[in-house]
């Protein structure tokens, strides 16, 4: 199910709570909703607005987060990819396979966590991508050094492609969901019955059913955000292709668009 879709519903579900609310309002006998009773309703809708106020910036916290932690190692791992091949470039034409393969392995990723409209999205959990970085290091661990300074370019382009492997993992381990699916949808019960109480409270007419849908939409837009901030290589707010394209460009390699 699409980010959006599931949106709409939790919009969906807020709303109807507000509606229940302004159906019990109407078929409740009057002792039900006398002053001491809406008053009670009043002080726990209160405390539960404010647990669920809590969630939702916890859910936003951790998912801006999460989304700034991956783009930060993206940069990293572009970063580390651009400096892998300058060490090569030092080495000298030795090192021309492995600065091949580094640059197959960088348009690899790039294919495939932003494909081309009609491709379909593979994700940085690549095998093929992980084959060819392993080919960027057994092509590295197969120089011969010549003399100290190849020896040294050696060594520190091990190191770097070791650091290169280490950033692509912590993409492919932040790449799952944040966002604990039943937290949220504690956080949607909590919200529907604040709206029940809400309907409880208020007269009926077309004024209150359009708040209630205002305010229904723009919680279903605060969910939207959240999930589409937890998806960090798809959706609206995915991260920015532009680290990797910059790094691609530094390889002298053509740009895949």
């Amino acid at each position: 199910m699409s980010d959006l879709a599931l949106s709409l519903i939790v919009a969906g579900c807020v709303f109807s709570g507000g509606v229940v609310g302004l159906h019990l309002h109407r078929v409740l006998p009057p002792h039900h909703l006398a002053k001491e009773t809406l008053d009670v309703i009043r002080l726990g809708t209160g405390m539960v607005s404010v647990l669920a106020s809590l969630v939702f910036g916890l859910l936003i916290a951790t998912a801006k987060s999460g989304a700034d932690s991956a783009a930060h190692d993206m940069r990293a791992y572009a970063a580390d990819t651009i400096l892998l091949d300058r060490t090569l470039r030092g080495y000298g034409a030795d090192a021309a396979e492995a600065r091949m393969l580094l640059r197959r392995t960088t348009e690899r990723t790039l294919h495939d966590l932003w494909p081309r409209p009609g491709e379909n999205f593979v994700g940085i959990d690549d095998p093929s991508a992980a084959d060819l970085l392993a080919g960027v290091q057994g092509a590295i661990d197969a120089l011969h050094p010549a003399g100290p300074q190849q020896t040294w370019l050696q060594q520190g382009a091990l190191q770097q492609s070791s650091s290169l492997v280490r950033q692509r993992w912590l993409l492919i381990e932040q790449e799952g969901p944040n966002v604990q699916p039943t937290i949220l949808a504690v956080l949607i019960t909590w919200t529907f019955a604040i709206f029940v109480s809400f309907g409880l409270n208020a007269p009926r007419n077309a004024t209150v059913v359009g708040a209630f849908l205002m305010t229904s939409l723009a919680i279903g837009g605060a969910v939207f955000l959240i999930l589409e901030m937890d998806s960090h290589f798809e959706g609206l707010l995915r991260l920015s292709e532009l680290p990797l394209r910059n790094a691609l460009a530094q390889l002298g390699g053509a740009d895949p668009s």
